[in-house]
């Protein structure tokens, strides 16, 4: 990643500080980019932990919901580092509710940010790759984070489920627009993943139903998820566009 220059969204905690780490470990340029730098599972701000590291990384402020931030947030990553290389769709949030129980408010809410906020990003990072010139025969390329509740159902969580449907299908979308102007375009999908945080996400019949589900003898966690936006955001990542990779621990095989 010597050299390269990359957004990831949601990165003040969890997968996205995970990601961004271990990009910047690897020698890119990183750009976190969330509402706050605050971490939920607690320890030095992701830009501290990177520098501390000896990488190389900045905070902007930003809002996915809000087109202006987003539209701004590759405005001034452009305009320190001269480029954009690579973008993590990583922000999400979580209001777990079944249908009866989800009031319309929420809804758009988790929509808004999850899926409209891949949208606005992909949008404001493909304009800027497409007038760049190719590296290595590729422009830019886009990792979104989805998830194996993108494809089976995810009990009691309505919106979190559809949004991340969408953004599978949103991949293989702007994977194919833009494809003849060298502009890769992957997904991860995450399994259970253990990253620190509380409340529903150690709900003991949350961890009951993911570990039974999971073959593999652990559950995830954040770096397992990293090592996979790694590479589809590497050099490494040429020919490969559209594609959806499981990061479940055998989740979806079983």
């Amino acid at each position: 990643m010597a050299g390269q220059v990359c957004i990831v969204t949601g990165a003040a905690s969890g997968i996205g500080r995970a990601i961004a780490r271990l990009l910047a470990a690897h020698g890119a340029a990183v750009v976190v980019a969330d509402v706050t730098t605050a971490v939920i599972e607690g320890g030095a701000p992701t830009v501290a932990a990177i520098e501390a590291a000896g990488g190389r990384a900045c905070f902007i402020a930003t809002d996915v919901a809000s087109t202006a931030q987003v539209d701004a947030l590759v405005a001034q990553t452009v305009a320190r580092f001269g480029r954009l290389d690579v973008l993590v769709n990583n922000a999400c949030i979580r209001h777990a509710r079944p249908l009866l129980e989800l009031d319309e408010a929420d809804w758009q809410r988790v929509l808004d940010v999850n899926l409209s906020g891949v949208y606005r990003c992909c949008r404001a990072a493909v304009r800027q790759m497409v007038g760049q010139e190719p590296v290595d025969g590729v422009r830019g390329r886009i990792v979104n984070l989805a998830s194996q509740h993108g494809m089976i159902a995810a009990p009691e969580d309505l919106a979190y489920g559809v949004s991340k449907a969408g953004i599978a299908y949103l991949t293989r979308q702007v994977a194919t627009d833009y494809a003849a102007q060298q502009i890769v375009c992957n997904a991860v999908a995450p399994g259970k993943i253990q990253t620190g945080q509380g409340g529903r996400a150690l709900d003991p019949a949350v961890m009951d139903r993911a570990t039974r589900r999971t073959p593999w003898p652990r559950l995830g966690e954040p770096i397992d998820v990293a090592r996979a936006v790694l590479f589809l955001a590497s050099r490494d990542c040429t020919f490969t566009t559209g594609a959806q990779l499981m990061v479940d621990g055998g989740w979806m095989a079983a």
